[in-house]
């Protein structure tokens, strides 16, 4: 079950990948001008760095040799005013990479999220939202790191350590050729490094998916695992998992604290060398004392940025991996189209066929076969059906949410897959039996951002819905905070809020898909009498169990297998005592039956 959830987390290809690294770049090309000022912020910064071992060397050599203590002083503020000099330089410097990366990661986010808005519902079907919302702020994160404290520091450090290995080998070559010899040891550790840290790295991803996935599973069934008291078996599971995520990131804390003294106990390695030898050349005049000790600050120095690559190498992996889910998702072509130069009817009056329609999801078993219909203007139309009769099915292709194979669906003489989808579902209203609150408002929640709806329009929306006294009975009335996922609502109040969110933007055709299942028998009562006005005057397509709900419906579709298999009026339908006869027997005694308990 998890193990779906992170297996990509487990791919983490190359550390270096030029073709992602060059579509990366395409998202700081609008921002060349603050990353050339960065830059050479940088290389002005590290010219001052290396500007003070050149001070010390001449203040010892020019003035604590001399004893000019008025000198000292002078070369002391020189000391001071470079320091401040480089601290602004790296304030600055800092700042832009900062502003940069907050710019990218803003960009890219946008850009991911209108991506998904873009996305086919089978999309979704085939892929858990967490991973989803993973891409959309960890990933983004990880780049967020390459671009504010990765890409630049980069070039700083070459920069710099360019810069000091000139400075040395200016200094005295034959006592940077001593510091050099250490290198291929350091060359060998920090590749060690590397490798060992890129498997580790691996499988803190997998084991860090490993416990995303069954957080946010378990959480989201937090209601179940109580309900069963389930808290100790799934608390054990969460602790195993936890724990291999604890091993493995002490693993990778030994590597650092293997490398890192490593390091510390290469450079001390080199500077023993430098003051053996140094103290030679001293004694035999070919080398001052201000010399060696301005020299050591700058091997010092050297290993700095050495240190500091190593770092950038696992923002680097992390980096790659996580713009190639990134990019594999953007990459992701969206299975509906909507026809930019689409057609569109001239008159919309609400008149929709099926003809001959078939479809199946993702290439499986047809759940529609061969359907044919039609919905006349005004028209009242029910469709019923045993679960699984392909009911649902029927209105996610009239709102094109997938496409179907064969046939066509028209409305108003005009193919929907030639319309713009917005044309399309702009005349469309759909009220599920599951109904989606979002957190925020009353207002918010049937306006849906549409600021063309005004607030008398929404408080009439909620007088035919029967909910304008609920709402406006609330403190701050269509401002009242509504909880994620409406926690404080029933489930009549969120069927009704639906209602009023769809009767807002006033469709031309009104589908309810199975709208009055999941409320009891007060509410029900209560939304049957607003949908006699509701309807007035627009088609509508009405998916419901409880027959009795439909009995004054125009028309009765009845599906069976994914097959038209009758159609008529309520008592039509009774008459040919088929397949409706029987769901109506059915129903009526189980109805008998409720009535007796």
């Amino acid at each position: 079950m998890a193990e779906n959830n992170y297996h990509e987390e487990e791919v983490l290809g190359k550390a270096y990948d030029a073709r992602l690294m060059r579509r990366l770049l395409t998202y700081v090309r609008p921002y060349k001008l603050p990353i050339v000022v960065a830059i050479l912020v940088l290389i002005a910064g590290a010219t001052l760095e290396l500007l003070l071992p050149v001070m010390i060397q001449i203040g010892i050599d020019k003035y604590v040799m001399a004893k000019d203590m008025n000198g000292v002083g002078k070369i002391a503020l020189v000391y001071a005013g470079i320091l401040l000099a480089a601290f602004f330089l790296s304030y600055v410097q800092m700042y832009i990479t900062m502003f940069i990366g907050q710019k990218v990661q803003y960009d890219i986010r946008m850009q991911i999220f209108t991506h998904l808005q873009k996305l086919h519902l089978a999309f979704f079907d085939r892929n858990p939202v967490g991973r989803l919302v993973t891409r959309v702020t960890n990933d983004v994160n990880v780049l967020d790191e390459l671009f504010s404290s990765g890409l630049v520091s980069v070039f700083g450090d070459i920069i710099t350590l360019f810069g000091i290995i000139i400075a040395l080998l200016y200094y005295n070559w034959l006592l940077a050729l001593i510091t050099f010899a250490v290198l291929p040891i350091l060359i060998f550790a920090t590749a060690l490094f590397r490798r060992k840290v890129r498997n580790i790295y691996r499988e803190v991803r997998t084991r860090l998916a490993r416990l995303n996935a069954f957080t946010q599973e378990h959480i989201t069934g937090m209601t179940i695992i109580q309900l069963f008291t389930r808290e100790k078996a799934i608390f054990g599971k969460f602790t195993d998992i936890n724990r291999d995520l604890r091993e493995v990131n002490l693993k990778s804390i030994y590597y650092y604290a293997v490398f890192f003294p490593a390091v510390e106990i290469i450079s001390s390695v080199s500077l023993a060398l430098l003051l053996y030898y140094g103290g030679f050349q001293i004694a035999a005049g070919a080398l001052t004392f201000g010399e060696l000790v301005a020299f050591i600050q700058l091997v010092q120095r050297f290993y700095n940025p050495i240190r500091d690559l190593s770092e950038k190498y696992n923002i680097l992996q992390a980096s790659m991996a996580s713009s190639e889910r990134i990019f594999k998702l953007l990459d992701t072509k969206p299975e509906i189209i909507s026809p930019t130069d689409g057609s569109r009817p001239v008159d919309i009056r609400g008149k929709i066929e099926f003809d001959r329609v078939t479809f199946a999801y993702n290439g499986g078993d047809n759940v529609l076969k061969d359907v044919s219909f039609t919905v006349s203007p005004g028209e009242k139309v029910a469709i019923v059906g045993a679960t699984g009769a392909g009911k649902t099915s029927l209105i996610s292709l009239l709102f094109r949410f997938y496409d179907y194979q064969q046939g066509a669906i028209r409305m108003d003489g005009v193919e929907i897959k030639d319309m713009p989808v917005e044309i399309l579902r702009r005349q469309l209203g759909l009220v599920l039996q599951d109904v989606f609150i979002f957190s925020g408002d009353y207002a918010g929640n049937i306006r849906l951002g549409n600021k063309d709806i005004s607030d008398a329009e929404l408080s009439e929306a909620l007088k035919k819905v029967n909910l304008h006294e609920f709402v406006f009975q609330s403190e701050g009335g269509l401002k009242a905070e509504v909880k994620e996922r409406g926690a404080t609502l029933s489930t009549g109040q969120k069927q009704l809020l639906s209602f009023a969110r769809a009767l807002a933007f006033n469709p031309r055709i009104l589908v309810l898909d199975e709208a009055t299942s999941s409320v009891d028998t007060a509410t029900e009562k209560m939304i049957q009498k607003a949908l006699d006005n509701l309807l007035e005057n627009r088609t509508a397509i009405i998916i419901a169990h409880r027959l009795s709900t439909i009995e004054k419906a125009d028309k009765i579709i009845v599906l069976h297998h994914g097959e038209l298999r009758e159609m008529g009026k309520h008592h039509e339908l009774l008459e040919q005592k088929g397949i409706y006869y029987r769901l109506y027997q059915m129903q009526f005694k189980q109805d008998e039956l409720k009535a007796v308990v």
